[in-house]
């Protein structure tokens, strides 16, 4: 394990131990302060951009992914670190402390609210800690593990296993551009979770920074604390630098297929079959579909070859009517870039472009756990037609998400769940009408399709924040346990407790704070998992 440098701890140690808690600063000395002890530290002036700083509008912009947390005044951080090493996380988590600056932690993926970079109290003086270097990707192809830095993409997750074996890969999302410390700290379902599991799932160890400044491993951190970063959303609890992972096997050959039936050619009745017929699929095999317009899209993922594959959906779901020229037999890691670009013939090195900062985005989600009727479907085309629409993403569970307890990690959608609904709306145009009515679409649909998704209450998925369910409101100085309750239940179920149980344990000054960040339990002196 590597050691807090001398000077840090020399520096810093009296301040820590002065300051049991943190409060919101105003005086622009904070933030001299807080930078003079970054550079005490040993953090070169280079990886140090504040507003002033000719690289801090595009290093700020560098991994958004959502133009809505940009915009003119929107409270942005006094200043980014980027790091390039542990000691850097150290020092900022740190001296944030000792100076009362905040520190969110971005590494580098999609964030549908912004919460890793921008706050919604204009009040609020924090700094963004950019784990973007943090990027190298190690493959143990022997020992069918990777080490993956939190700053790394899905893209080169996938690129670096790809070229290290053909029979390998990891359980993760479609988007290549996702951030692997984002997606993995909200648990990370993807076109492999039925046979595999979420991404979380396939974590076998981390390293962590915590409210202290310590550097920590599984063994040091202890299972509580590992438990609750593998799906209960790592920067609740501290800075997660690095990630160990299971790798998975695959065949050499796998089979994708896209299929596309317009409302016209019976996609409403497809749609409703699919509900109960993808979740019951064999576990190799995935069909997904996304609805947009006057048309559903139906994607699969098999892990065989075509000829098996197509007496499956003869068996299961001959009325989808897919043929042999409907399939193509690609590698893998061709799959992840047939998802992401549709197309398997473009370069793999797609996976690593990191993309542009080019659209606006809201989005919310649901769980589905009973056939929604045919005539909701049929009602739902009248959404989709209207020219502010944006689309629905539907991934079925089942397989190996229902044979995993619920409380295994912090993500409690497993059985019972047959799919999860995306609303997704994006636009590209700036003005304030084009946003109210954006927003209107994918909150009405939202309000339109509650009776027939999960109740008691009504979930959604982390990793798609929404801001709509419930922000954190404060008393005294530490976020409030019961009215975070309200959006945090949503996420994680019975989860939220012992969730809030280690963010006690861990940080118990709520240092590690943002507008849905864990609370500390008010009753969690001395809880075990035990």
């Amino acid at each position: 394990m590597a050691r807090t440098p001398r000077i840090l701890h020399l520096l810093l140690t009296l301040c820590i131990l002065s300051s049991s808690s943190i409060s919101i600063s105003s005086a622009p000395s904070a933030t001299d302060a807080f930078l003079g002890c970054l550079a005490a530290a040993g953090i070169p002036p280079r990886l140090l951009h504040t507003p002033a700083s000719p690289s801090y509008a595009a290093l700020l912009l560098s991994s958004v992914r959502n133009l809505r947390y940009v915009a003119p005044g929107t409270t942005r951080p006094l200043a980014i670190v980027a790091a390039a090493k542990p000691a850097h996380a150290q020092a900022a988590v740190r001296c944030g402390r000792c100076h009362g600056v905040r520190v969110r932690v971005r590494s580098g993926g999609h964030d549908y609210e912004g919460l890793s970079y921008a706050s919604l109290d204009r009040r609020e003086r924090f700094a963004v800690l950019d784990l973007g270097a943090l990027r190298d990707v190690r493959i143990d192809a022997a020992r069918a593990e990777s080490w993956a830095g939190s700053g790394a993409t899905l893209g080169e997750l996938y690129y670096a296993v790809g070229a290290a074996s053909r029979a390998l890969a990891f359980p993760a999302g479609v988007c290549p551009t996702v951030g692997v410390g984002g997606h993995l700290s909200g648990g990370g379902f993807g076109s492999l979770m039925r046979r595999n599991g979420l991404a979380a799932d396939n974590v076998l160890d981390a390293l962590i920074v915590d409210a202290d400044g310590r550097l920590l491993n599984r063994t040091t951190m202890g299972e509580d604390l590992f438990w609750a970063i593998r799906g209960g959303g790592g920067e609740s609890f501290g800075v997660v630098l690095s990630w160990k992972l299971r790798l998975v096997s695959v065949p050499e050959t796998v089979t994708v297929f896209t299929v596309r039936r317009s409302r016209n050619q019976s996609a409403t009745d497809l749609i409703t079959k699919w509900q109960e017929i993808a979740p019951a699929l064999p576990w190799d095999l995935i069909l997904r579909v996304v609805v947009q317009n006057q048309h559903a899209q139906f994607e699969a993922l098999f892990l065989g070859r075509c000829s098996r594959l197509l007496r499956l959906m003869r068996a299961h779901f001959p009325d989808l009517g897919v043929t042999q020229p409907d399939c193509e037999e690609i590698s893998w890691i061709q799959s992840t870039v047939y998802f992401a670009f549709s197309s398997s013939s473009k370069p793999l090195e797609l996976l690593l472009d990191r993309g542009e900062p080019d659209r606006y985005v809201k989005a919310k989600s649901d769980y589905v756990q009973e056939p929604i009727p045919r005539h909701v479907w049929e009602r739902t085309w009248s959404w989709l037609e209207k020219p502010e629409a944006g689309l629905l993403i539907l991934d079925p569970y089942g397989g190996r998400m229902g044979s995993i307890s619920p409380s295994a990690t912090p993500f409690p959608h497993r059985k019972g769940n047959l799919y999860n609904l995306q609303y997704y709306s994006f636009w590209f145009e700036n003005g304030t009408s084009a946003l109210e009515k954006r927003m209107s679409w994918v909150r009405g649909l939202y309000e339109e399709m509650e009776p027939f998704v999960s109740k008691n209450p009504r979930t959604g998925y982390v990793n798609y924040r929404d801001l709509d369910l419930g922000t954190n409101e404060m008393e005294g100085n530490v976020t409030s346990y019961a009215k975070a309750r309200v959006w945090g239940e949503k996420y994680f179920k019975g989860n939220f407790e012992r969730l809030a149980a280690v963010k006690a344990m861990v940080d118990p000054d709520d240092f590690f704070r943002n507008e849905q960040s864990i609370p500390p339990h008010p009753a969690a002196k001395g809880w075990s998992s035990d």
